[in-house]
């Protein structure tokens, strides 16, 4: 079976977004790889460190919003 892991990263991004705290903070409980590829894709700050959250960048943020709405509202 082919992943497509871009639509992964989207959905992980949107889950992300459910986790948001303090405005831009989001639990980065998902799979290393993911958040690894959403910081190269610039949606995140480098996820690698201690802290228990990763950091949305402006792009990140109003895109894990959008996608959010558009997978999990009524």
């Amino acid at each position: 079976m082919t992943i497509n892991k871009d639509k992964i990263d989207d959905t992980a991004l949107a889950l992300l977004y459910l986790t948001l705290h303090h405005g831009y903070r989001a639990w980065k409980g998902f799979d290393w790889d993911v958040l690894g590829r959403l910081h190269e894709k610039g949606m995140i700050d480098d996820p690698v460190g201690k802290v228990k959250s990763v950091v949305f960048t402006d792009e990140g943020l109003e895109r894990a919003k959008r996608l959010f709405k558009e997978m999990f509202e009524e």
